[in-house]
């Protein structure tokens, strides 16, 4: 363990910095999450062990349920207070946008605790929308409309307007208020009807696109003056309640949360002086996690807390309505990432690893020994006669492309090949110790850890459990759930078991940028090696393709008990898919394909290819795999 100290993993991944109070490491050198960013503290191994004496091993998602209400809790409460303080005249109704999380265990946990701040619920589509209504109680919240629409989900609206739900049809698209009022009218009701306006902003981050004039949504100011007109013509003036805005999801810069909610309030002002007794501003999404801890605005990270968010948009609101001498509205936000993405915890096992060989004895090079190799083995053993490492390193790895070359032109035979490979990744290895005392690293030799990385093997897949790490390069802490207390002394990547050369996780992060190797521990037999993968809440549960056929994994939720041993118990516990679980949705039924199987076996012992007695056992075989797990266990 040497001087290594429990304060210097801590600062290696960030834990300090991206875990906002609710992730720690304990004296025994084991990461602990604090569900209410107190003392009470679950040590995550614990959970793990717990899990996998009921059945469930990993990969494994594990919910923190006290930690999901809490997020909600410090939402309702940051708006609260600085509605307070800034003496705003109008309540806070936030809505939960579904599309984030749509799993059934997390809307309910939301809404239950939600229910004490008449927190709401935003649908985008139909069957969001559909899980909205069912789910919605509280008679104060909101149920938001957001998305594209038809007549189905128009008449689904105004139904839960019907029986008194606050459903509010936000228009998107300018055809879609024809589609209203026509439908309105037939039906005697009264809906109420919200306006999505183009802001004329630019957004930032990832999802800056989704803002400003070539934004998918909203109206121009020329379509929201004919939507409006329409409104009214029909008599249904006294509809429209509500401006709708969105700049963007993660949105990392505080100043374009400011400028986006000041110019949207000025569209709140002119619907008023208009005669339109508009009550809500919407400000959509946009609030960030800072997955990185730097605090800044890079794109995984946000410069401003969950705090100085909610006093920001109160403020620019505020500050609009008084100018304009119009009343203050009720403020809804649709954050959905800042309340889910800290709850959740990707599991991982490593069971192998991918290492360059080397070290070891080299053979003694002949006379007749090609020149390649004979230089290359110069390098490695009198490095001490080059004036600097760059020199050095560069040399090197001009012979080992000389090498590669003649072994591709013929010239050079496998083993010497092999040979001038090892030899290079040793020069690599010599290299990098030498540069760990330098204050200044030549740039040329940053890709050093890349090169020498071993490749650590987990047992899940990126593009089921980590598809935005795949797709958008959206980086998450990673850490291993023990040996904390140790130095680290590999640079790895991570690779799943995906048959996809993409399946990897190669980014993560960093103080000052981010880094394309991990520092990890050395394997040790007979000893297992966990790594988290944290704040994977938001969207990663829905967005999982099932490349390889590779399904849900197995998932736990836990909540704080004191009266527990551990201070914890799972609440419950949810089998990850099987193969009969995922082949049907390519058209595959479990018992078309037994039955095929079947038609084989019986083929191959006809042919007296195989025994009756064997082709009973083989049968057994392949109906167990299709109910088995679609992981390796």
């Amino acid at each position: 363990m040497g001087n290594w100290k429990i304060s210097d993993s801590e600062k290696l991944y960030g834990i300090n910095d991206w875990g906002m109070g609710h992730f720690s490491v304990s004296e025994e050198g084991k990461l602990r999450v604090h569900p209410l960013a107190d003392g009470k503290s679950i040590d995550i191994l614990d959970i793990v062990e717990e899990a996998r004496n009921m059945g469930f091993n990993a990969p494994l998602t594990i919910r923190v349920q006290d930690l999901l209400r809490n997020r909600v809790k410090r939402l309702n409460k940051a708006f609260a207070k600085a509605i307070a303080d800034e003496k705003y005249e109008a309540p806070y109704r936030g809505v939960f946008p579904v599309k984030t999380n749509q799993m059934r265990e997390v809307v309910e946990e939301i809404l239950d605790i939600g229910a004490d701040f008449d927190y709401g619920i935003e649908a985008g589509s139909k069957g969001e929308l559909v899980i909205a209504l069912a789910l919605h109680e509280a008679k104060e919240s909101l149920v938001i409309c957001n998305g594209y629409k038809d007549e189905e989900y128009i008449r689904l609206a105004i139904d839960g307007g019907k029986i008194g739900k606050k459903a509010i049809l936000v228009v998107e698209q300018l055809a879609e208020v024809d589609d209203i009022l026509k439908i309105a009218k037939k039906d005697g009701a009264r809906p109420l009807i919200g306006i999505r306006v183009k802001l004329n902003i630019s957004g930032e981050g990832k999802w800056a696109g989704s803002v400003g004039e070539n934004a998918k949504f909203g109206l121009f100011p020329s379509e929201i003056l004919e939507a409006l007109a329409k409104i009214k013509r029909a008599g249904f003036k006294d509809c429209v309640k509500l401006v709708h805005f969105h700049i963007g999801s993660q949105v990392p810069n505080i100043a374009t949360i400011k400028n986006a909610v000041s110019e949207a309030s000025r569209y709140y002002c002119e619907f008023r002086r208009m005669g339109f007794p508009v009550e809500y501003i919407d400000c959509g999404g946009g609030l960030a996690v800072d997955y990185d801890g730097s605090r800044s605005n890079y794109e995984s990270s946000a410069n401003y807390s969950l705090e100085e968010y909610a006093r920001t948009v109160v403020y620019a609101i505020k500050s609009v309505c008084d100018s304009a001498g119009v009343p203050h509205p009720k403020i809804v936000t649709e954050s959905g990432r800042a309340v889910v993405a800290p709850h959740s915890i990707l599991v991982l096992e490593v069971f192998d690893t991918i290492s360059k060989t080397i070290g070891g004895k080299f053979p003694k090079l002949g006379k007749k020994a090609n020149r390649v190799l004979v230089d290359l083995m110069h390098i490695l053993e009198h490095g001490d006669s080059y004036k600097s490492q760059l020199e050095r390193f560069l040399d090197a790895e001009q012979l080992k492309k000389e090498a590669h070359l003649l072994f591709s032109h013929g010239m050079l035979k496998l083993e010497e090949w092999a040979l001038a490979e090892r030899i290079f990744w040793s020069v690599c290895r010599d290299v990098s110790e030498e540069i760990k005392s330098m204050r200044q690293i030549p740039e040329d030799l940053w890709k050093i850890d890349e090169i020498l990385a071993e490749q650590y093997v987990c047992n899940f897949s990126v593009f089921q459990s980590l598809l935005d790490h795949w797709a958008l390069k959206q980086l998450f802490p990673v850490v291993p759930l023990a040996r904390l207390d140790e130095k680290p002394d590999v640079q790895a990547t991570l690779v799943d078991i995906t048959c996809d050369s993409d399946g990897k996780i190669n980014k993560f992060i960093d103080f000052e940028d981010e880094r394309d190797t991990l520092p990890l521990h050395r394997l040790r037999k007979n000893e297992r090696y966990y790594i988290g993968v944290f704040l994977v809440g938001a969207y990663q549960d829905i967005l999982g393709d099932q490349h390889n056929l590779f399904g849900r994994v197995n998932e736990v939720h836990v909540f704080l008990d004191d009266d527990e041993e551990n201070g914890f118990y799972i609440e419950d516990s949810i089998d990850g898919s099987s193969i009969e679980d995922v082949i049907p949705q390519i058209q595959y039924k479990p018992e078309y394909v037994s039955r095929e199987m079947k038609k084989k076996i019986d083929s191959a012992i006809k042919s007296d290819l195989i025994k009756p007695r064997e082709g009973v056992k083989m049968m057994a075989r392949y109906n167990s795999a299709l109910k088995g797990k679609t992981y390796l266990y």
